[in-house]
């Protein structure tokens, strides 16, 4: 083996585990479309041989797909083992939403504390872009799964700015599931009007309190926003079920 190709060796191993890194702290997420080799090259400051060396070592860990003429995507599975093959359980018996919301509480709670002490200016600057376009959908009234989509990007921009790989990564693997159950949610969150109203209160006093780097304020507005939903849903429940038991009372009169 010559010195060049011991150092371009070790020259893909540093990339290799720069990106790995990437992945990590979430600047590279999963199905993302990776720069051509050639802008990567010049980024890394290193020849295209050593970084297609550095993709190959991630492709052999699962951690990237190449597609033939399509380019280099980092996988969609990673992550996936926090909930699968659960998700389809918990998807299809609803009396486990309960259990869902707290684990969430739990999350976003430590989310918002370490986002409001550790966001940057360009943590600021999604948070409240991803704000704002939660806020159009909303307002909009697009549709719940449409909205479900938003509400988690909303949510998961503050996980982001936690700079806590396991919490975020975490709450990206239970992604499709959370987004499941709060589609469902708002379904029944929204029966009021003045329901609406409160939750456009709630998400902005979090992004407000992130913003401000008020970690307790932060925390407080993701508990009494999660804590709402939670007892909203439980009343919403409490009166179909009274509903059910009426209507069965009616059947039995006949």
């Amino acid at each position: 083996m010559t010195e060049h190709s011991i150092r371009a060796t070790k020259i893909s191993d540093i990339i290799a585990k720069r990106l790995e890194s990437m992945i990590l702290e979430g600047s590279l997420a999963p199905g993302q479309k990776m720069p051509p080799e050639r802008e990567l090259a010049q980024q890394f400051e290193v020849s295209r041989p050593s970084l297609r060396e550095a993709l190959q070592k991630l492709e052999a860990k699962g951690l990237v797909v190449r597609k033939q003429g399509g380019g280099t995507f980092i996988s969609n599975d990673i992550g996936l083992s926090f909930v699968d093959p659960l998700t389809q359980l918990f998807q299809s018996h609803d009396e486990f939403n309960y259990d869902l919301l707290e684990f969430r509480h739990a999350l976003e709670e430590v989310a918002a504390h370490y986002a409001a002490l550790r966001a940057t200016p360009s943590d600021h600057e999604i948070i409240e872009r991803r704000y704002q376009e939660w806020l159009d959908c909303h307002d909009a009234r697009k549709g719940y799964k449409e909205e479900a989509e938003m509400d988690w990007r909303f949510h998961l921009t503050i996980a982001e700015a936690s700079h806590n790989a396991v919490l975020l990564h975490s709450m990206r693997a239970l992604f499709s599931l959370f987004k499941q159950t709060i589609a469902s949610n708002l379904e029944h969150l929204y029966t009021k009007e003045e329901r609406r109203l409160e939750i456009k209160s709630q998400h902005a006093a979090i992004k407000d309190a992130v913003i401000a780097g008020d970690p307790k304020a932060a925390q407080q507005a993701v508990s009494e926003h999660l804590a709402f939903v939670e007892e909203t849903l439980q009343q919403s429940a409490r009166v179909e079920s009274h509903s059910q038991r009426s209507l069965r009372r009616i059947g039995l009169m006949r």
